[in-house]
């Protein structure tokens, strides 16, 4: 039991939340490109986000794994999200660190919607059952290694 209700029930109401975010984030995102702040879609995005967050840590946990420590660095840039937004008020670089603190949220929610979803969903499992495969171990790393690479590549 979490909060009274059973893992199940637990767990679908945090994907519920995850999927909430996840919707309300591309439609702030969309928004940011459009230059519409779209304030209300931006709370009910961090708020969601936070809560997400939050759930996630109520499930049993046996040892430090990389969904614990995503949700301690998403905790984090959620923090700086917050404080850019309605403390600051997004005024000088306020503005850009809100950004990118909000775009890097929606990537780990993404992100962890993928990594779930290969875990969780038979036909996807089937595709990388041991989520070592190269497409998944790629995908981890993917950002970092193409930073370094092409700095290396521009310096060469």
């Amino acid at each position: 039991m979490i909060l009274g209700m059973s893992v199940g029930a637990f767990t679908l109401l945090h994907v519920i939340i995850s999927l909430v975010a996840i919707g309300s984030g591309l439609i702030v995102v969309g928004g940011m490109f459009a230059s519409n702040r779209l304030h209300r879609t931006s709370a009910l995005f961090l708020f969601t986000t936070v809560l997400a967050s939050v759930t996630g840590f109520l499930f049993p946990i046996h040892g430090f794994t990389p969904a614990l420590g995503v949700g301690i660095l998403s905790c984090v840039i959620l923090a700086v999200a917050l404080f850019a937004l309605y403390k600051e008020h997004l005024v000088g670089a306020w503005r850009w660190i809100y950004v990118i603190t909000a775009i890097i949220s929606l990537y780990f929610n993404v992100f962890v919607l993928v990594v779930q979803s290969f875990m969780k969903v038979s036909a996807l499992n089937a595709l990388a059952p041991t989520q070592s495969e190269p497409a998944v171990r790629d995908h981890a790393g993917r950002h970092v290694g193409d930073l370094h690479s092409d700095r290396a590549h521009r310096r060469g």
